[in-house]
């Protein structure tokens, strides 16, 4: 049997290689595959709320497309981004008309407001929780609103308008904190 020995200076040389090697690899994961990212606000209620700790999927979209209903972030300026829900796609017509979602001329259910919607209903003696309002989506763009629908700057505000997909960081279906909403959001 043969025994090797390392002087401390070895040993501290290996713990350095091994902790670098670990830095960089999470480095990786954290600017390329995954990030954290913290709810602002209450814009995204009752499916976020504010301060939900969420992983974003920076990859998602480098290997698949975005598709309807799916929870993004995105940059709207060099310091602020944004999470909301997709509702119209690149060169899509979307139309709402008394609470109800039309793409293209087609009904789209949204079960994710059912609960809300019901709520909204009887704190405010009826009325739709989302206005209606039409829109064509550009090429190259995407149509996002907040699930709390009277309560958020989206698409609809000229300020945050259409989201260019460049601007998408990632998709975010994760929440890992407060401990007991863990789950993942579809």
């Amino acid at each position: 049997m043969e025994v090797i020995l390392l002087t401390k200076k070895s040993e501290l040389w290996e713990w350095i290689k091994i902790l670098t090697i670990a830095a960089a690899l999470a480095a990786v994961i954290r600017f390329f595959l995954f990030t954290p990212i913290i709810v602002d606000g209450e814009s995204m209620m009752p499916t976020l709320e504010d301060r939900d700790r969420m992983i974003v999927n920076k990859l998602s979209y480098k290997l698949g497309d975005i598709d309807r209903f799916d929870i993004v972030v995105f940059k709207v300026s060099d310091k602020k981004d944004y999470i909301k829900r997709v509702i119209g796609l690149p060169g899509e017509y979307i139309e709402y008309k008394n609470d109800t979602l039309y793409v293209d001329g087609v009904k789209y259910d949204e079960p994710y407001l059912d609960e809300y919607r019901k709520e909204y209903h009887q704190i405010y003696m009826g009325g739709p929780l989302t206005p209606d309002f039409s829109y064509e989506v550009p090429e190259g763009h995407v149509f996002v609103m907040g699930d709390n629908r009277r309560f958020s700057r989206d698409s609809r505000d000229y300020t945050v308008g259409p989201i260019p997909i460049e601007n998408i960081l990632g998709k975010a279906s994760i929440i890992y904190w407060p401990l007991e909403d863990i789950k993942i959001i579809n």
